[in-house]
């Protein structure tokens, strides 16, 4: 695990090109979620929070916003999609986090009580398109990447590519 975080975060931090296997996606993921609750807990022991955040916590997630778009956008070009799916996806769902606050807000300063299809409309649409996107994209970041080599680059899981992985390391 902490040779895929390394991988991602050292050697590709801003490599938005080639393909990223999906243990490398899913190691780095854990392993970021691993150091984010950990940060989160020296920022509590600490006091160096403010809000909902830390001080720790925060820079660390600017500092890895990139590589993290970088392996999303090699993790969808494993399965030939292109990472401007990212971008649209990410678009989107801002689009309808701002329709909820919006709808949201106009509807309670109306000075009328809302009814429940108002509600409904407001909240409830935009929340299961959220929803729909968010299993998609999973869906997707789980799909095993395309044998061989696509338009992104050659196949990631190749056996000699591996083997030459195994000899490095032990060196």
């Amino acid at each position: 695990m902490i040779e895929w975080y390394k991988k991602v975060v050292f050697q590709n931090y801003a490599n938005f090109n080639g393909r990223a296997r999906r243990s490398e996606y899913w190691y780095f993921t854990l392993a970021n979620i691993i150091v984010s609750i950990i940060l989160t807990l020296l920022d509590n022991a600490l006091g160096t929070k403010f809000g909902n955040s830390g001080i720790l916590n925060t820079i660390y997630s600017l500092g890895i916003f990139i590589p993290s778009l970088a392996v999303s956008v090699r993790r969808l070009h494993d399965i030939g999609k292109s990472g401007k799916l990212l971008l649209l996806t990410y678009g989107i769902m801002i689009v309808l986090v701002i329709v909820m606050v919006v709808s949201g807000l106009s509807l309670f300063m109306s000075g009328s009580a809302p009814s429940m299809s108002s509600l409904g409309v407001a909240f409830f649409g935009p929340l299961l398109a959220l929803l729909a996107i968010s299993i998609w994209m999973l869906v997707l970041f789980c799909t095993e990447g395309e044998k061989g080599s696509n338009k992104y680059g050659p196949d990631p899981k190749n056996d000699i590519s591996e083997i030459n992985e195994i000899g490095t390391s032990e060196l």
